[in-house]
């Protein structure tokens, strides 16, 4: 399995929003992040999913810079309901 399939499949979430909202993120995004980027990425990946439905929908913030400014790109493809 390659790594953009294994980050792929890490993408599959128990919510319906966030599975859309992060195959669209991999599917615009993901390519053509720095490696730095992409390890953050992982990072945002390992929150549970409420939380991580929580930062995606800006109704919290992460303490971690790094992933704050993933977390930024995420939310810019994100359809503009799931951001409010």
């Amino acid at each position: 399995m390659s790594e953009i399939d294994r980050v792929r499949w890490h993408c599959r979430r128990g919510m319906l929003e966030l599975d859309l909202v992060l195959s669209r993120f991999m599917d615009a995004v993901y390519g053509a992040l720095a490696e730095s980027d992409r390890v953050a990425f992982s990072k945002l990946l390992e929150y549970p999913d409420n939380d991580l439905w929580d930062l995606v929908s800006a109704r919290a913030e992460p303490e971690d810079l790094d992933v704050f400014e993933i977390l930024k790109q995420v939310r810019a493809v994100a359809p503009k309901r799931a951001a409010g």
